[in-house]
């Protein structure tokens, strides 16, 4: 028993030596390990705040802005941890680390895939500056202002002030009309006139005053046609450019327009006829003659 009890004393104060002179062979590695770490941790975090201010001018979303400035952070961390285990001689463990982040990546990749294509589609839309917060938009079937672009959803304000959340995937997926890409938009104006009016002076006073209202800039005119012969007046149309991000202003510019064309027409003398029916009566004179 005694003989039992000294040969494992022996083995372990052996075994305790020989992780001295390891630790004490290899004490200056560790330290270069831990300066490796430390100063890839505070490249991180320096890193984070790097980021965020970098990209603060090309991306307005600050959820998108903050998720990008983490993932670079994490990545510093990482590539300090990989470097600090290779200074140590660690390879098993670090492949035993890189397998089981492969692994469990992988697992959780399947677990959120909905939620990780909701977050990418988000930075896409960020980064491509195709959305932003303001525009107005057409997409999946709803149109409205965006308020709020997250890593997860794009918020859209109807103009019944009713609040639409559309998964980001769902906006990139699928084709969406955006009215803040274009800085100059078309407006169609339609009107009739009485057949009693001088077609020439309609079209000459018309376009006057429009282009007072709405000058036009180099390469654009105003278009004026004459579209058909009502039941009661001669038809015609007018398109004009505006200034305009969003389709509240086309709007705006469109009954802004009637007022001034109706304004100059009333002014000339020139008549809007309203539709005229004529009824005839079973009993009435016209009937008995």
């Amino acid at each position: 028993m005694t003989d039992g009890v000294k040969s494992s004393w022996d083995e372990m104060i052996n075994r305790v030596t020989g992780w001295l002179d390891t630790l004490i062979v290899n004490l200056p590695n560790v330290f270069i390990a831990a300066i490796i770490f430390i100063v890839a941790y505070w490249l991180s975090k320096n890193m984070q705040v790097w980021t965020n201010k970098l990209l603060k001018k090309r991306i307005t979303q600050a959820s998108v802005r903050n998720l990008l400035a983490n993932v670079i952070s994490i990545a510093v961390v990482a590539l300090g941890l990989v470097l600090a285990l290779g200074v140590l001689n660690l390879d098993t463990v670090l492949k035993s680390i890189l397998a089981g982040a492969g692994v469990l990546g992988l697992a959780v990749g399947l677990a959120l895939q909905g939620t990780l294509s909701n977050s990418f589609s988000g930075v896409f839309l960020a980064v491509k500056d195709i959305i932003n917060v303001g525009d107005w938009v057409e997409t999946n079937g709803y149109s409205g202002q965006v308020v709020e672009i997250n890593l997860r959803s794009t918020k859209i304000k109807e103009a019944d002030n009713n609040i639409i959340v559309i998964p980001n995937k769902m906006v990139v997926h699928n084709p969406f009309k955006n009215f803040g890409l274009t800085q100059r938009i078309r407006t169609i104006v339609k009107c009739g006139v009485s057949y009693d009016s001088d077609l020439e002076e309609v079209k000459a006073l018309a376009i006057k005053s429009i282009k007072d209202n709405y000058p036009t800039e180099e390469g654009e005119n105003i278009e004026f046609h004459y579209l058909e012969f009502g039941d009661s007046s001669i038809n015609f149309q007018i398109r004009f450019w505006v200034d305009a991000t969003a389709k509240l202003t086309a709007l705006e510019a469109k009954s802004e327009a009637i007022m001034v064309i109706k304004k100059s027409f009333d002014k000339a003398g020139i008549d809007i006829p309203y539709p005229i029916r004529t009824l005839i009566h079973k009993n009435s004179p016209l009937q008995s003659k």
